[in-house]
């Protein structure tokens, strides 16, 4: 059976000591989360997830979710039990703001936590995941009545929340979409259309389920300039707050799918439910942004979680599977045969997951922490660049840490061997569960589009400009630096990587557009290399200014080793993807379609 304990200590290092957690003070919410705030909440929130989320992964995975003749959907045993614990411990209110119920701590905190429920339970965490994408849209584009109902009954988990985004016929095109909205004497809305692949979109944990529907008003404009977005409740809500009568949304089916099979993956009908409008008429993208951006966070989260818990299986699976004798010669004289985690290519594989998943972690403390600024600060500069960061890094990081974490999952599965195949070790579930995260919330390749077709020229590259700016500047500080060589040398020689890289786009992409589409993922999963890299230099740092004072530790040594396995092993791979970017589209796009 799978095991799964949640990185305390990793995070404790990254929010501590790298990136110096207690420096935001000057931001709300700060100062309320010290540090011995943050270790309790971490360690209530590992216990949570160890003890109670992650005992129902396997067995949710294996019942799966059932829809009933009348349409009600009942999850796996124990969930409705878990998910009122999550509400009432406050794990959904964590970064929600006072004023309607939350603890108006950092969003930073609320996504290390997100990580430990994610490997706990991948489909249980969905669940709450879009409920907080949900509030994160409301707080930003909802009237100050529609905050008022929604927003604290979601806070403490009484009511869910899902996007509904998808149609049959369209998915990533949504000028397609075709449910519609016709307004209404009172200034509601009639709301018919089908969506599908709506997660949660039906459920027994919450007593009312908030969705948020795209949809076109009568008359509205073509494509997606005429799409709006609407507030539609499973149950109407009377003037008082008290749940009224069923609205007209229903569950038609659950999809049949590959994993995450504890979360309910709806098809949802809409009849002339009501609803109600959501920010401004035909602006609905900019205000499912919100959350389609939070979401995506969250799935790259996702692939990090789903990597880091199969990485755990994989090294107690190593240190006790005894096949085969060391090639070196032998180390445990008095087994049969000596633990697989002698062979230097099982090491290569769990080092090779190891290095990324804690540079992916700091990846993503770093970019919530950027988060927390665009949100909290009152210096207009210091929130510019904060957005300019989330904006750029948005789809490097959910491209990446779920292609990369799918890999893992699958590398760490290999580990078992045959063993890896069969249900009882869990290992196939995680490769199955992460699998989905590089499809939906924009799947990967359309990820790499956003980066190189948009995200890379806004407001005159500035974004993109800064981050060239922060790297260089740290190589050239630590350059002098003996110690920091090993790290700072191969660093240095990525960014040159990606610094050819965008220069190419730049003078080829522009006038050959399919150039650029060919360059995309190649781009971004070199982007995405430099950034790990840069928060390899970055923790490498402070574990050696640890250990030259004498206040390092096992943890600070490991770090030094894991970092240059990083740099002599994965780096370099920058090389490779300048290679490919360079090479151009001719060769890809001369095939006719017929040849494939």
């Amino acid at each position: 059976m799978p095991t799964y304990r949640a990185p305390v200590e990793e995070v404790s290092f990254l929010l501590n000591e790298v990136f110096q957690f207690d420096n935001y003070n000057n931001l709300p919410g700060f100062s309320d989360a010290s540090a011995d705030v943050r270790e309790a909440i971490f360690d209530e929130a590992a216990k949570f997830a160890e003890n109670v989320v992650q005992p129902l992964n396997r067995s949710g995975d294996l019942e799966g979710c059932k829809r009933h003749d009348d349409g009600r959907v009942t999850t796996p045993t124990g969930f409705k039990e878990a998910f009122r614990q999550l509400g009432e411990g406050g794990w959904l209110s964590l970064a929600a703001p006072a004023e309607y119920g939350g603890q108006g701590l950092p969003i930073t905190l609320s996504q290390v936590v997100g990580e430990f429920l994610i490997s706990s339970n991948m489909a249980f965490s969905m669940y709450s995941g879009l409920t907080q994408g949900a509030m994160a849209a409301l707080l930003v584009h909802g009237t100050p009545e529609q905050k008022k109902t929604f927003v604290p009954k979601m806070v403490t988990g009484e009511w869910a929340g899902t996007m509904n985004l998808t149609e049959p016929h369209c998915g990533t095109d949504l000028g397609l979409l075709r449910t519609k909205a016709v307004k209404q004497a009172d200034g509601s809305y009639k709301i018919t259309g089908t969506k599908i692949f709506i997660s949660g979109g039906e459920q027994d944990l919450t007593e009312n389920i908030v969705h948020l529907v795209l949809a076109r008003i009568e008359g509205a404009p073509a494509g997606v300039k005429g799409i709006s977005l609407f507030v539609v409740p499973k149950v109407l809500i009377n003037g008082d707050g008290s749940l009224g009568s069923r609205n007209g949304v229903s569950c038609g089916s659950i999809e049949h799918k590959m994993g995450i099979h504890g979360n309910s993956t709806c098809v949802m009908n809409y009849d002339n439910a009501t609803g109600w409008l959501l920010g401004e008429e035909n602006k609905g993208l900019n205000a499912m942004f919100v959350m389609m951006n939070e979401a995506r966070l969250g799935v790259g989260v996702q692939g990090l979680a789903q990597s880091e818990v199969a990485y755990q299986n994989a090294v107690a699976y190593a240190r006790e599977r005894l096949q085969g004798r060391a090639i070196s010669g032998v180390k445990e004289k008095d087994k049969p045969a000596d633990p697989i985690i002698v062979h230097p290519d099982v090491r290569r594989t769990l080092l090779t997951i190891k290095a990324f998943n804690e540079a992916a972690r700091a990846f993503v403390v770093w970019t919530s922490l950027k988060s927390d600024v665009a949100h909290r600060s009152g210096d207009e500069k210091e929130r510019q660049a904060a957005d300019d960061h989330m904006g750029l890094m948005t789809p490097v990081l959910k491209g990446v840490l779920t292609d990369v974490g799918f890999a893992n999952a699958v590398s760490a599965q290999q580990t078992f061997g045959g063993h890896g195949y069969i249900a009882e070790h869990g290992m196939e579930q995680f490769v199955r569960d992460a699998r989905i995260a590089m499809i939906y919330e924009g799947a990967n390749g359309i990820q790499a589009l956003d980066l190189v077709g948009r995200k890379l020229g806004r407001d005159g590259g500035r974004a993109i400009t800064a981050f060239f700016g922060e790297v260089s500047s740290f190589a050239k500080e630590n350059a002098a630096n003996e110690a920091m060589k090993p790290y700072i040398v191969p660093l240095s020689a990525s960014l040159q990587h990606l610094q050819q890289a965008t220069m190419w786009l730049m003078q080829n992409g522009l006038q050959k557009p399919d150039n650029a589409a060919a360059a995309s993922t190649d781009y971004m999963h070199l982007f995405g290399l430099v950034v790990l890299g840069y928060m390899w230099a970055r923790m490498v740092k402070v574990a050696l200014g640890k250990l030259a004072d004498g206040s390092g530790t096992d943890q600070h040594k490991t770090k030094l080793i894991t970092g240059k396995f990083f740099m002599e092993r994965m780096l370099p791979e920058t090389a490779v993807h300048l290679a490919r970017i360079q090479s151009g589209s001719d060769t890809t796009m001369a095939l006719a379609a017929e040849a494939f």
